[in-house]
């Protein structure tokens, strides 16, 4: 392992999904250039209103340790951990104006045209919402048609101008999934979205076997169906934890993403019910863990391996295009593999069901595009901009933006400058440059092609996908689970606590959610 790599395994050695607080993020990176004697200028972000969603209430998914058969010593440790603690509840802020390194003689100046930069995008997202929020004005072609009466920034008019020029705007903004998978696979090989509940559970249908892991909102067990003998994660949610974090929206639009989809290498949810005091998320139960444990045991992964997870990842991502949702965490640490060695991407705390743009800023730092960190309108692109990241870890072991503070990372993101180790594959610096750019026109997967620019890449170029997509295709790893299903060797064992499921009071909270 290189310095760079050892570094970095020592800054995210359990890397979350963090609170985007600027204003708090700058304060500490000022005290810490003080203590050190520096006089660099700091990156200023100054933010006008909040709105918004903030984190997924516990962020709760599998950590595990495990073995890489193919490229390491084995390794038969895992955990099972949450990724919900108190470090990781992500805000939202909007209209931010980034002042970037700009002199001490000039800071005034540069605050008061942010601000008033701030107040006008915010006047123009309000008088946008207001006229086309529920039912906007199309053209004959079925693009939007934006005001001119509307106070845009020259960027964000330039943006809108240039996605309305192009030949198919809905092949950037709602791409066509059977359309852009039809010559290769099949509408009768699709996963068809859901449009009811896949079930209607209570606490008497499962036997609870032992805590998978506990977070700051709740806990995950293990748990065996008593009428089909079936394990299953169930994740518990404490409502007050809930209301009190203000993960309402989060908590409701979760289970709703999750109820919607259903494919190949996405975790499913199959059912939810609740109590007066909890609500209950029954969800497959995956015991391949995470891949972020088998990155970080092996370093980093070959080309081939990286390519597999890769693949599997943008056909999740398309899918969840298909559908208008972006979803705005990827990372190792939400995707998870099956027993066969598979991914599962998993934790919908950032998904959102979005036609054409939307604002909110959310995410974890290393992965954000910079787009998202300046508040400018964004699309489904982001995801793609994350996928260039994480093809970039994988190869790397770490990421590019990667600093001790997320207010430098932000820094690195928005100058975009990246340097490609020297054993990456030319091929995959190709891609990875078409990917990780702040340039709308030229990034792959938001071009008028859709995301078959990215599958049609030279890097993926022996990828059958019609193939991969039926998972007949041998994966580069399989996680050492020896006895059976249900196995729970690999986990950590927490301790037991008294439970208060299923007890009968009046509950305080039944308003806020009505659909669980």
């Amino acid at each position: 392992m290189d310095n760079m790599q050892q570094q970095y395994h020592l800054l995210h050695n359990s890397r979350q999904s963090v609170s985007l607080d600027f204003n708090q993020l700058q304060n500490q990176d000022q005290e810490q250039n003080q203590n050190q004697n520096q006089q660099q200028p700091q990156l200023q972000l100054q933010t006008e209103q909040q709105h918004g969603q903030t984190s997924t209430p516990g962020q709760l998914h599998y950590q595990q340790a495990y073995p890489n058969q193919h490229d390491q010593a084995s390794h038969a440790a895992t955990q099972y951990s949450p990724a919900g603690d108190a470090h990781a509840h992500a805000a939202q802020l909007t209209q931010a104006q980034v002042q970037a390194h700009v002199h001490a003689a000039q800071m005034a100046q540069a605050q008061a045209q942010a601000q008033a930069q701030a107040q006008a995008q915010a006047q123009a997202q309000a008088q946008y919402h207001q006229q086309y929020a529920q039912a906007p004005q199309v053209d004959e072609h079925g693009v939007p048609v934006y005001s001119s009466r509307i106070e845009l920034t020259p960027e964000e008019q330039g943006q809108l101008e240039y996605l309305q020029r192009m030949p198919s705007y809905q092949a950037i903004i709602q791409p066509n999934y059977q359309a852009l998978h039809k010559k290769f696979v099949g509408q009768s090989l699709l996963p068809r979205r859901q449009t009811t509940s896949k079930g209607k559970y209570s606490l008497k249908d499962f036997q609870i076997m032992r805590t998978l892991g506990t977070g700051s909102f709740g806990r995950v067990h293990l748990v065996r169906s008593v009428h089909n003998h079936r394990y299953y994660a169930i994740k518990v949610l404490k409502k007050y934890q809930v209301i009190k974090m203000k993960q309402v929206e989060h908590t409701n639009d979760e289970r709703r993403m999750l109820k919607l989809v259903e494919h190949p290498f996405l975790i499913r949810m199959w059912g939810t019910f609740q109590d007066s005091k909890n609500l209950f998320m029954v969800m497959d139960y995956i015991e391949g863990g995470e891949l972020f444990s088998l990155l970080r045991k092996s370093q980093r992964f070959p080309n081939p391996v990286a390519k597999f997870y890769a693949a599997e990842v943008i056909l999740a991502l398309e899918y969840l295009h298909s559908h208008n949702i972006i979803y705005r965490d990827l990372k190792p640490e939400n995707i998870l593999l099956d027993r066969n060695g598979h991914i599962k991407l998993t934790d919908f705390g950032f998904a959102k069901e979005v036609q054409t743009v939307t604002w909110t800023l959310c995410g974890t730092p290393d992965y954000i595009a910079p787009e998202v960190i300046t508040t400018k309108p964004y699309n489904k692109s982001v995801d793609w901009w994350s996928l260039g990241i994480l093809i970039f870890e994988m190869l790397a072991g770490y990421t590019p933006f990667y600093d001790q503070t997320p207010m430098k990372t932000y820094e690195k993101i928005l100058a975009c400058k990246v340097h490609y180790p020297s054993h990456f594959h030319h091929e995959a610096v190709d891609l990875l440059s078409k990917l990780i750019t702040s340039d709308l026109t030229r990034r792959l997967g938001n071009l008028q092609n859709g995301p078959c620019d990215i599958r049609d890449h030279p890097w993926f170029s022996e990828v059958v996908w019609e193939k991969l997509l039926l998972k007949d295709i041998e994966t580069p790893y399989e996680p050492p689970i020896t006895a059976g299903v249900g196995d729970t060797s690999l986990f950590d064992h927490y301790p037991e606590e008294q439970l208060d499921y299923g007890i009968s009071c009046e509950d305080p909270y039944a308003k806020y959610f009505t659909e669980f």
